[in-house]
């Protein structure tokens, strides 16, 4: 090995060191930016390395897409919206799903350019590549829909879909088979067969999938994203891919896990349960119009907040589609001059990707140990005077509890009617993601306080001030 050959692999040795040391710290949320630095020096050095080791042969190929990749970074990190940042998170994950995939595709067409024979565990390397990143690319951009709007985020069933996603699962088998029987021929119809069907797979596999359940659904696209990376990395023979792949798609698969368990539902049933269909049953306490409910006014709510000892605030995405959490973390600075605690209880499925309500709270400067995980805050709604939910609607909904007939059944909760009074900010009674509506709002000890959470915040802080 050169000098310069070792002086490349021991940056990328670095480069991995820093890959898990940041993952390590992402552990806890005080460590966390920290980490996330450690991991972006890691991926500077990695980009140096292939821009330095491409100077004799396209360098400046490398160097245009470094830097349009960059700007596109820093344009998308200043405008985008941090209730835009699941949808943002799936797309930047198809690219990475799309990235292996054209990988895969430039490297046959280059190793048959020069008339090369495949070595067989390239050769299985390349198509299982494409295979999993067009997939990955496809489903993400399905699932970038549903968050972003531009279709409905409610299952897309239809008769026989299971059958047809069968048939083109098993015609993907078909071709990986076929194409791996032919290594010493130049493959016609078969890869691009392969890309194609990959590609409708990923459709036909996320529109089932309702909105409810896109932190799964992202976190299991990242995860393959990250192993169509590592495979790559093996067809080029890179161990800095192979391993910032493998460490993607071990995390992907852990979180992918905790999500379903925080759920109580099995990773089958999340992909191919249709969740939150239209055509699901809905819990009988809560069908129809939910007339039987208590509208308060900001006087009212703010009374009750300013004489508590203690308020359990439930962020939703309904915090985060009005960008509330400022005025959350101003309230709760009002309230806690008074002697109030005031504590959050955040569920590991609320808003639309895993973690989404931490990094809202943090941005805010929200206190770590004031943020409660499922089982701290049950522990303290029988003693918190006022449970204060802000759009949580799917994770505070009972029925999961009791009502058999509700999709939701068996899923764990944030039992925020077991604390004295809640008070509920919503737009309208319309239902949460899951599409089905939440008996909480009818309970005697229940009062919802309609409009824009991020207005109605501010004009609580505004009526606690005067008390």
């Amino acid at each position: 090995m050169t000098g310069t050959a070792t002086a490349f692999a021991l940056l990328d040795l670095l480069a991995i060191a820093l890959f898990i040391t940041g993952l390590h710290f992402l552990n806890a949320p005080p460590t966390a930016r920290f980490g996330n630095r450690l991991a972006m020096v890691g991926m500077l050095i990695a980009l140096v390395v292939v821009l330095v080791g491409t100077l004799n042969a396209g360098w400046w190929t490398i160097a245009i897409g470094i830097v349009a990749g960059g700007l596109i970074g820093i344009v998308a990190a200043a405008l985008v919206k941090m209730t835009a940042m699941p949808q943002m998170v799936a797309l930047y994950n198809g690219a990475g799903g799309g990235a292996a995939a054209l990988v895969s595709t430039v490297e046959l067409a280059v190793v048959h350019q020069k008339a090369a024979a495949l070595d067989p565990v390239v050769a299985v390397s390349l198509v299982l590549s494409a295979m999993i990143g067009a997939i990955s690319f496809a489903g993400s951009l399905v699932a970038f829909a549903k968050l972003q709007e531009l279709m409905t985020g409610r299952p897309v069933t239809y008769p026989g879909q299971q059958g047809v996603n069968a048939i083109v699962a098993l015609a993907i088998a078909l071709l990986l088979a076929f194409f791996i029987a032919r290594l010493g021929a130049v493959p016609t119809w078969e890869y691009p067969g392969l890309v194609l069907a990959s590609l409708i797979f990923g459709v036909l596999f996320v529109l089932p999938i309702g909105g409810a359940d896109m932190p799964v659904v992202i976190s299991l696209l990242n995860s393959a994203t990250g192993v169509a990376v590592a495979i790559t990395g093996i067809e080029l023979s890179s161990t800095l891919l192979i391993t910032g792949g493998a460490l993607v798609g071990a995390s992907g698969t852990i979180l992918t896990v905790a999500m379903s368990k925080a759920m109580n539902r099995s990773l089958t049933n999340v992909l191919f349960g249709a969740f939150g269909s239209a055509g699901g049953a809905e819990p009988a306490a809560a069908s129809g119009a939910q007339q039987n409910v208590r509208s308060v006014s900001v006087d009212d709510v703010a009374a009750m907040l300013a004489y508590a000892s203690k308020v359990m605030v439930v962020p939703g995405y309904g915090m985060a589609v009005a960008q509330a959490q400022h005025s959350v973390k101003a309230l709760a600075d009002q309230l806690e001059k008074r002697g109030v605690t005031v504590l959050y209880a955040i569920h590991p499925v609320a808003g639309r990707m895993p973690g989404h309500m931490n990094v809202l709270l943090a941005e805010a400067n929200v206190p770590y140990e004031a943020l409660l995980d499922l089982d701290d805050a049950n522990a303290q709604f029988p003693t918190t005077d006022v449970s204060l939910v802000i759009g949580a609607n799917d994770v505070t909904n009972p029925a999961a509890r009791n009502v058999k007939s509700s999709p939701i059944y068996g899923m764990p909760i944030l039992d925020v009617d077991k604390a004295a009074n809640v008070v509920v900010l919503k737009r309208s009674m319309r239902s949460g993601f899951a599409g089905i509506e939440n008996p909480l709002y009818e309970l005697p000890n229940c009062s919802m306080l309609f409009g824009d959470a991020k207005a109605s915040v501010d004009a609580l802080t505004a009526a606690v001030k005067e008390l």
